[in-house]
């Protein structure tokens, strides 16, 4: 069966990738009309594609009576079945609509229960002649969009259940085999537009996890547009043929577990659960516990899962010319990797060489001056005052360094100056 799914995108981006495959939209819903969720569940409003035919079906033909008290203006009706007259003006619309069929002939609005038998068609049921579905398989057939379906492994006698979410391996949007209906309930004018999904037998890769699985269809194939095709009102083994399991290439992984409350979105519920991208995720945490205590085989497997998701990311090129290398600092703010500097090349050694040789004579050059000139280390002098207009002198004006013997005592001289 399928009893859940994802649809946590725009009906505006949905019909954009339509289009994108020559599937033309006439019409769509405003993106507020339609849920958006990556954990759609039946009684939600959900995507429905289809032939913009009358709320009686494709194919012509007069009203069935039961819609007669619910039944649009006469100008409508012509306009209508106008449509119809001709197949080359058939048009093609996105409308929102509630999961869980309630078919045309009700006069009272159903219970959850009831409402939950008729969340999926089997195909089997299809294949026999008259039953429920026998007006919708001729005149409403439909499609439904979803970005993939989810469905629980049960381990331990059922007493464990892993959710696994399956989608397209090229990514495209998945197209479920459907049909819609549309009721009027008695004593009411509004109209209640609700869809089913067809079910078949499992794939082989899907055959592990459930014997059922939905109906695909590849979008803008041929399969899908003769399922849409309005002038085939008669149904037919063509049809039926178009119900089968899907043999395109598929992914489907465990996800979260938390996508078992109807409650709850989020957008890491597609995620796999074993991915780089859920690290940080407390369900991943959980999940690394596991595969530690987990078999061999069932490591593996999971190891190679996170290998594929890993080869995935976004490769980043780096520049040959770069030659840097990066260490990591604790002390910074925020971690992040600092360049290495360079090592200093032999010129700029050398040169740091004789700088620091240079440096070194002018010291020992300007210590032999002191040494040799105890008076550079003596007290300076209070400058003479100028209102005496005697000339001044500069204290060490009598010492002549290129002529050291003509006195013994520098010292005095320096005392007879501030004698005179």
């Amino acid at each position: 069966m399928c009893g859940r799914y994802a649809l946590g995108i725009r009906a505006s981006f949905v019909r954009h990738q339509f289009q994108e495959h020559d599937m033309p939209v006439e019409d769509a819903p405003e993106d507020d009309d339609v849920r958006q969720t990556y954990n759609f569940a039946p009684g939600s409003h959900g995507l429905v594609y289809r032939a913009d035919v009358p709320d009686w079906g494709a194919g012509g033909g007069s009203r069935p009576s039961h819609q007669a008290a619910g039944s649009p203006a006469p100008e409508d009706q012509d306009e209508q079945e106008s449509d119809m007259e001709d197949p080359k003006e058939t048009k093609y619309k996105l409308q929102a609509m509630k999961w869980g069929l309630v078919p045309f002939w009700t006069k009272r609005s159903p219970d959850y229960g009831s409402v939950m038998r008729t969340i999926n068609a089997r195909d089997d049921s299809l294949a026999q002649s008259g039953g429920m579905w026998n007006t919708m398989k001729q005149k409403k057939r439909c499609i439904v969009v979803a970005q993939g379906f989810y469905e629980w492994l049960k381990k331990n006698g059922g007493k464990e259940k892993i959710p696994y979410f399956t989608k397209r391996k090229d990514g495209q949007l998945m197209c479920f085999a459907g049909l819609w209906d549309c009721v009027q309930y008695e004593g009411s004018d509004e109209k209640h537009y609700t869809y089913t999904i067809i079910t078949t037998d499992s794939n082989k890769q899907l055959s592990f996890l459930h014997d059922r699985m939905p109906v695909i269809l590849d979008n803008g194939s041929d399969s899908l547009r003769t399922w849409l095709d309005p002038k085939l009102s008669e149904w037919s083994k063509g049809l039926q043929s178009l119900l089968k399991p899907y043999d395109g290439e598929l992914e489907c992984y465990p996800v979260t577990k938390e996508v078992g409350k109807v409650g709850n979105n989020s957008p890491t519920f597609i995620v796999p659960v074993a991915s780089m991208e859920n690290k940080n995720n407390i369900a991943n945490f959980f999940s690394n516990a596991k595969k530690a205590a987990a078999g061999k085989e069932e490591t593996k497997a999971i190891e190679a899962e996170e290998t594929e998701v890993s080869q995935q990311k976004v490769h980043v090129e780096h520049d040959e010319r770069e030659q840097r290398s990066t260490v990591e600092h604790s002390s910074t703010e925020d971690n992040a990797p600092l360049p290495v500097p360079s090592p200093p090349s032999p010129t700029t050694e050398s040169k740091r060489a004789r700088d620091v040789d240079t440096k070194d004579d002018d010291m020992s050059r300007a210590k032999a001056v002191k040494i040799a000139d105890p008076s550079a280390c003596a007290t300076p002098a209070t400058s003479p005052d100028k209102k005496t207009g005697k000339k001044t002198r500069s204290s060490t004006s009598n010492v002549t360094r290129g002529s050291p013997a003509e006195s013994g005592d520098r010292s005095q001289r320096i005392t007879d100056f501030f004698n005179k």
